[in-house]
């Protein structure tokens, strides 16, 4: 695929089943993972939780490849040093910011700065890619933002929004997955099958932060407990392969800014399955933030006939 077929791929922007049905998993995927990542906490650092949750995705996905036909081989050092990065963005470091971020920081605060994924994208690009955004879909991205402040505004007035470090951190992590999702366009620009890229930035991504946390010194444990190992493959197949499979391919189909207004809605879904299992209570705040949340997600999907 040239980079002239993506860029009309990305300009057209339609929503019809198939862009829904990836939605779907994706916000499934990433809106259940906070209870396998609780289970995740406790005596192994969050960095080697991270390596071997890679591990095993890309392990998963390097199998995928061989079964189904896919290519490992063949490709040049250039494609490979944007395998790397896209392991560092994507797949790594993004998550070590927000996992460090969150020690510092109250859950509400995480959401609200990782929704900032969404005009984040959008700024990028207009500036990186040299692409007007639709005037709908940076109100609507900033809408979604202020939205899902609201839905954890009791939070902040209880408790806070924690320490300026967290926030950086978190910025930071945002800023890294943005970086990915442009990445991730880049590589498709160049024909790369999104199953091949998606093992090579695994594996990367894997390796490098298995890297660093042994120049830092951090044990390379692992918690053999049934919670801490079905959570850990959760992660791995469903919250890891499943997601960003889908999320990447509907970066092709609908473009970085309209994907990136998942992040705006990850937080919403989050708090549903949060009142199904653990009782969370509904507040004029909660209604008014879904509104929010809501009038963002029809400006960002709405196209002029």
């Amino acid at each position: 695929m040239s980079s002239d077929s993506v860029s009309a791929e990305l300009s057209r922007s339609d929503f019809g089943r198939a862009e829904w049905g990836l939605a779907f998993l994706v916000l499934f995927a990433w809106s259940t993972s906070w209870i396998a990542l609780h289970w995740q906490l406790g005596e192994v650092a969050p960095e080697i939780s991270i390596v071997w949750r890679f591990v095993v995705a890309g392990l998963f996905m390097v199998g995928w490849c061989l079964v189904t036909g896919e290519r490992l081989r063949g490709f040049s050092a250039r494609d490979h040093l944007i395998f790397a990065v896209l392991g560092a963005t994507l797949f790594s470091t993004n998550f070590a910011l927000f996992y460090h971020a969150g020690l510092s920081l109250v859950s509400g605060m995480l959401s609200v700065v990782f929704a900032l994924a969404a005009p984040g994208n959008v700024i990028m690009q207009s500036v990186v890619m040299r692409r007007p955004v639709a005037w709908t879909v940076a109100l609507g991205s900033m809408i979604g933002v202020l939205g899902v402040a609201t839905l954890f505004a009791p939070e902040f007035l209880a408790h806070g929004i924690g320490h300026g470090t967290g926030l950086v951190l978190a910025a930071l992590g945002t800023l890294v997955f943005c970086t990915g999702n442009f990445v991730s366009t880049r590589v498709q620009a160049r024909g790369i099958p999104l199953a091949s890229a998606t093992a090579w930035g695994m594996i990367y991504g894997a390796a490098g932060l298995a890297l660093t946390s042994w120049l830092r010194g951090i044990p390379f444990d692992i918690e053999w407990t049934p919670a801490y190992l079905g959570s850990l493959v959760y992660l791995a197949l469903i919250s890891s392969v499943i997601a960003f499979m889908s999320y990447l391919s509907l970066l092709r189909r609908i473009g970085p800014a309209r994907a990136g207004y998942l992040t705006v809605l990850f937080p919403v879904f989050a708090l549903m399955i949060s009142a199904l299992l653990e009782g969370y209570q509904w507040t004029a705040w909660s209604f008014a933030g879904i509104a929010a949340v809501a009038i963002g997600n029809v400006l960002v999907l709405w196209r002029k006939s």
